[in-house]
């Protein structure tokens, strides 16, 4: 039992990368069509973001099978409960990437960013993508330490986050009320997008440590992860 146990828990954790690369490559893609009004592309996003939530509902039933299966210790509800949640954080990164696809659908043929604000939503994609697949490669590796990289790489994303705010309430910047409250929607999907992947990280940590990691505390999750083994490679 314990080994079929095992065998299903890998196959749960490649679902969950799986899931990850998904949501990277939809908003790579939903990014492609909001800065190119790509009507086309924007569509297919919105409709393979299907796929994703099919796959979440697959996981989340293998993850209440085993349960139901299995005489759960200590370490298995840990592992289901973290699962499930995983599972959650990486189908609503799918849907921001929808949202941003809808966004360049309701704005063609016109291009739903001002010319001025597109290199950091550019940025802002990049490092968001990056996050997501760097999430699903710390579930793969249980890489606790991973987390620490994913949380700086979240400050940067803030930091550009409030730098469209920053614009925007700029008296110098001429832009449509429609235009604004575009930007605004849209870099709230980009940050909530890469919140995300740093989520998926910490519970990987709950999961290797038992114990949530604090994002909230600035430094505190050097403290914490000190005494975290490494993986080894």
């Amino acid at each position: 039992m314990r080994s079929h146990y095992q065998e299903e828990l890998g196959h749960i954790n490649e679902q969950l990368v799986q899931m990850s690369g998904l949501a990277a490559t939809a908003l790579e893609r939903a990014t492609r069509s909001l800065m190119d009004a790509d009507l086309d592309l924007a569509q297919a996003v919105i409709s393979d973001d299907a796929f994703l939530d099919a796959l979440r509902r697959d996981v989340d039933n293998r993850a209440i099978d085993m349960l139901a299966r299995q005489q759960p210790v200590a370490t298995d509800l840990r592992q289901m409960v973290t699962t499930l949640r995983m599972s959650s954080d990486l189908e609503r990164a799918g849907d921001l990437a929808r949202h941003v696809a809808k966004l360049a659908r309701l704005r063609y043929p016109a291009p739903a960013l001002d010319e001025q604000l597109r290199p950091i939503f550019v940025e802002m994609s990049t490092i968001a993508i990056q996050m997501v697949r760097r999430a699903g490669e710390i579930v793969a590796a249980s890489d606790a330490h991973g987390a620490a990289e994913l949380m700086g790489a979240d400050d940067t994303m803030d930091r550009l986050h409030r730098e469209v705010f920053r614009i925007l309430l700029d008296p110098s910047t001429s832009m449509s009320a429609q235009a604004t409250v575009d930007a605004t929607l849209l870099s709230r999907y980009y940050e909530r997008f890469a919140d995300h992947a740093v989520s998926v990280a910490l519970r990987v940590v709950y999961l290797v440590t038992g114990v949530w990691a604090d994002e909230q505390l600035p430094g505190a999750h050097e403290h914490f992860l000190s005494d975290v083994p490494r993986p080894h490679h």
